[in-house]
């Protein structure tokens, strides 16, 4: 066991987020997929033994619990039923967990989190020295929403964001997200049998989001579309990310290894932003919006300006001075993502500066 010391961050050049989607978890019946598990276990006690630390992001656990106390029914939608659902699945999930890193001899550790952990920022910090301890300890972070309490996160989150977040905060060098198919294809192949795996990308553009597809499982909150999603994440983090499949031989060390065929890397941002901006970007859900007029928007995304008050035409949400708001330009398109110095009913009297360029993220062309 590794003594205890104060540790507040992780490095960035041995470190990775690893996350295994629901449909790769989890059997056909939904039961735990043991197997899956197994094979991830192996390759992080290979990575580890390299020096590279990883943490892991984990689905499954409404659909374990469902396959527990269902008996054959169709899966619930109400958000209560799978609040209650995944709060029988989550001891399941862990408990397979914990049997499949037992087999490679390294102990593991349970981290559920929430909006409110990314949202607010000591939140965020304390979310970021508990997983540095953890890794300090020689223990394995098992990630999960915490659906039990968190409805918001079950109708409208995914782990794949849940596990860009993730890198972000603790700074890793890459993210690889495990799912059922072999990554990103050039088409659907469900509608084109000539589809073909695209085995590297510099840049996500709206031609790449068309090729992405929705689930074809059914079971999981994702899809391709999310993954994505959690690809600009991470790459505007300065974090690679890999989507790769979860039931090959050694799925993540072959995704961590850029094996040939092995799944589709994401290059990361060279102007990365620094871990402040990522989570003003990124981390949480915005308090409100502010619209901004045609001088205001080309300041900003041209000319790197502050928001100033003469800019916005209009104010919306229950913001306060110091929530993250979304600026919007005329046309209600997202120009960027900030940091409010004003009150949102106080919106109109301001006569200064609304968002701090210090404080603002453009994501025009995220």
């Amino acid at each position: 066991m590794v003594a205890w010391t104060s540790v507040t961050t992780m490095t960035t050049t041995d470190l990775i987020v690893a996350k295994v989607g629901t449909s790769s978890v989890t059997t056909p019946d939904g039961r735990v997929d043991t197997d899956v598990l197994a094979a991830v276990a192996r390759d992080v006690a290979t990575l580890r033994a390299r020096g590279v630390a990883v943490i892991v992001v984990t689905s499954g656990a409404i659909t374990a619990g469902w396959a527990e106390v269902g008996a054959g029914a169709p899966r619930p939608q109400d958000p209560v039923t799978l609040q209650a659902v995944s709060a029988v699945g989550q001891p399941l999930l862990m408990d397979a967990w914990r049997a499949a890193f037992a087999g490679v001899s390294l102990p593991v550790g349970q981290v559920l989190l929430a909006p409110l952990d990314f949202s607010h920022r000591a939140q965020y910090l304390h979310a970021r020295r508990t997983l540095a301890a953890l890794n300090h300890l020689g223990v394995v972070p098992i990630v999960n929403e915490n659906d039990a309490v968190a409805d918001q996160e079950i109708r409208f989150g995914d782990n794949d964001r849940l596990a860009a977040l993730v890198a972000n905060v603790v700074g890793a060098r890459e993210v690889v997200l495990l799912t059922d198919t072999p990554g990103l294809l050039t088409a659907d192949p469900r509608l084109d049998p000539n589809a073909t795996l695209i085995e590297e990308v510099t840049a996500i553009d709206r031609a790449l989001e068309e090729v992405a597809g929705a689930s074809r499982s059914g079971v999981g909150s994702g899809g391709m579309a999310s993954k994505l999603a959690a690809a600009r994440v991470a790459t505007w983090s300065g974090v690679a990310a890999v989507i790769a499949p979860a039931r090959v031989s050694e799925p993540l060390v072959a995704a961590h290894d850029r094996r040939p065929g092995s799944g589709t890397f994401f290059t990361p941002r060279a102007d990365r932003l620094t871990a402040r901006k990522a989570w003003i970007a990124f981390a949480g859900s915005p308090a409100g919006s502010v619209r901004v007029n045609t001088g205001a928007a080309e300041a900003l995304v041209r000319d790197k300006r502050s928001l100033l008050r003469v800019g916005v035409t209009h104010a919306e949400g229950d913001f306060v001075a110091g929530d993250v708001i979304d600026v919007l330009g005329p046309s209600g398109e997202l120009l960027a993502r900030g940091i409010a110095r004003v009150d949102c009913e106080d919106w109109e009297d301001v006569t200064d500066v609304f968002v701090h360029r210090d404080d603002l993220v453009v994501l025009l062309s995220a």
